[in-house]
């Protein structure tokens, strides 16, 4: 089996006419946590099924390591894949659930159960290991479909958004144990999820997807402070795109402030038309003729000395710094 960094070279999945991915570029590092993020239909579960084997690609070429594993069955490729769906028979224990993959490769009962037992040690399940799949919780599921990917040694983890079935606290759980996991063996984990918050939490490496296309890779950092199309600002949240010149600039949310602004800032009037209040925050959304609509989230005690209602026209400001041009690389 394969192991080493994941490549992906023009990589296109076409079903009929419909193109789900269109012809990608990729690198993953080995030892890499990779997100895909973006919206239902981009293409992220299908570039991932691909990596799998579970699809095969219209075109392009997969390589992991030195070796191109474009045409090779799942089995063959060194990848494993947790499905959204843990997908766990349930007439057999936790332990042979485990064991089940090492079973189908002929590994004799002995060798496969201590294999087994090594990995429920490393997501906790020892004390599982006679239940039934009907007498575990939602969590507990989880970790042993994610002990039975492990257990043939991938060298990439493939999880297509394995935290989507679980509450928020106990998602909030997983998610740190997954991290844990991940640096613990060292090997590359490809996740695939809808929520911005798992991913920067989770990624060393962003994908975000759009048309089946990578508009933006690169560190949670970059993607958040640094996007690169107006689809990323306004996908990674709390970025206000603002016309400027000849193109577009970005500036975070936070960045904005109500007031006319001094030396080296930006102001602009807008009309007010939305008002939230968050504690020590306030949000206040404008509507400028000339930028757009733009968001400012402004310190309770900032706002409450000059309070705005619906349909008043405030200026708002933020330092030149504070802007940075879509496109623009770091």
């Amino acid at each position: 089996m394969a192991t080493g960094d994941l490549e992906l070279v023009q990589v296109t999945k076409a079903y009929g006419s419909t193109i789900a991915v269109d012809a990608i570029d990729l690198r993953v590092p080995a030892g890499t946590y990779c997100c895909f993020l973006g919206p239902s239909g981009c293409g992220k579960s299908s570039t991932l099924r691909m990596v799998a084997g579970h699809e095969i690609a219209t075109s392009g070429d997969i390589l992991l390591g030195a070796s191109n594993i474009t045409d090779l069955e799942p089995a063959r490729r060194g990848t494993a894949m947790m499905f959204q769906s843990y997908a766990l028979f349930p007439h057999l224990c936790v332990l042979d659930n485990i064991a089940f993959s090492l079973k189908m490769k002929g590994v004799d009962k002995a060798a496969r159960h201590a294999k087994a037992r090594s990995v429920m040690e490393l997501v906790d399940l020892t004390k599982f290991e006679s239940r039934m799949p009907a007498q575990l919780s939602g969590g507990q599921q989880q970790r042993v479909a994610l002990a039975r990917a492990l257990v043939t040694d991938p060298g990439i983890l493939l999880l297509d958004e394995p935290l989507s079935a679980l509450d928020p606290f106990l998602r909030l759980k997983v998610r740190t144990e997954l991290k844990r996991l991940q640096r613990e063996l060292g090997i590359s984990f490809l996740h695939v999820t809808h929520g911005q918050d798992e991913a920067m939490a989770l990624a060393d490496l962003v994908v975000i997807m759009k048309d089946g296309r990578i508009e933006q890779a690169g560190t949670p950092q970059d993607v958040f402070h640094r996007p690169a199309t107006a689809f990323v600002a306004r996908f990674m949240g709390g970025h206000n795109v603002v016309p400027m010149g000849a193109g577009e600039v970005t500036v975070r949310a936070d960045r904005v402030r109500l007031g006319v602004g001094g030396e080296g800032t930006r102001t602009f009037a807008g009309e007010v038309r939305g008002v939230e209040y968050q504690g020590a925050t306030v949000t206040v959304v404008l509507a400028s003729p000339t930028a757009g609509e733009i968001t400012a989230v402004i310190p309770e005690e900032q706002y409450f000395p000059q309070p705005a209602g619906l349909g008043e026209t405030r200026p708002i400001h933020w330092s030149l710094a504070d802007e940075y041009a879509l496109g623009a690389r770091a």
